[in-house]
């Protein structure tokens, strides 16, 4: 892997398409966030249309799990990342977003996680219009997402990350640490840069996304 820029602010790296062999560049942007520390941004895109972004806490490593109840429509307001490995779940709609290879990382809050999610259950709704059992809880579940999103609905949002490098930036989160075997059942989606041979490798588990009621 060469190093083009070694500059504080940022860098880029070079190594190979995973689909098309060809040349890539991989710019690495740092950034700080007030009340939270450090963090790195990775992007890549190749001619090809592959592409993956990602966000990493420098400041943590251990697997970790964060915890917030929203209780009013205050609580939307609290910063969120999502690095590609963290998976998102909302116990009371028995939803779950676990990562895959194709996951992007992103920078948002509660309120704007709830509106991807609605996104999803949206389309998977209007897939099953010509079933009535499937398309009344998909129905049902975004009229939930919206009571959640206009601070009427009290839920709990989780973020788990076997790497570490999603969080949720609020007093009123709780975060733990997880046990080995807990990090260890959690898909990570994640694309791994082998510095030595300036190869990558990719987690492709089944499954990017599911919603389950």
């Amino acid at each position: 892997m060469n190093v083009e820029d070694t500059s504080q602010q940022g860098f880029d790296t070079q190594t190979t398409c995973p689909m098309c062999h060809r040349d890539m560049v991989i710019h690495w942007q740092s950034d700080d966030i007030p009340y939270f520390g450090e963090i790195m941004y990775i992007t890549s895109k190749c001619e090809c249309s592959f592409r993956f972004t990602d966000t990493m806490i420098l400041t943590q490593i251990d697997p970790v799990r964060y915890e917030i109840t929203i209780e009013d429509i205050s609580d939307l307001n609290a910063r969120v990342i999502r690095s590609t490995s963290g998976t998102i779940r909302i116990p009371e709609l028995g939803i779950d977003v676990e990562p895959g290879s194709a996951s992007d990382s992103y920078v948002t809050n509660i309120e704007g996680i709830l509106e991807r999610i609605k996104g999803v259950v949206v389309t998977a709704t209007s897939w099953s219009s010509d079933e009535p059992e499937k398309y009344a809880i998909g129905m049902e579940l975004q009229k939930k997402l919206d009571e959640a999103i206009k601070g009427d609905r009290k839920l709990t949002i989780v973020i788990e990350d076997p790497l570490g490098n999603s969080a949720i930036i609020s007093d009123k989160a709780i975060s733990r640490l997880l046990s080995p075997d807990e990090a260890g059942e959690l898909k990570s989606g994640m694309i791994i840069l082998d510095v030595d041979s300036s190869e990558i490798k990719m987690d492709t588990p089944s499954g990017v996304q599911s919603i389950e009621k």
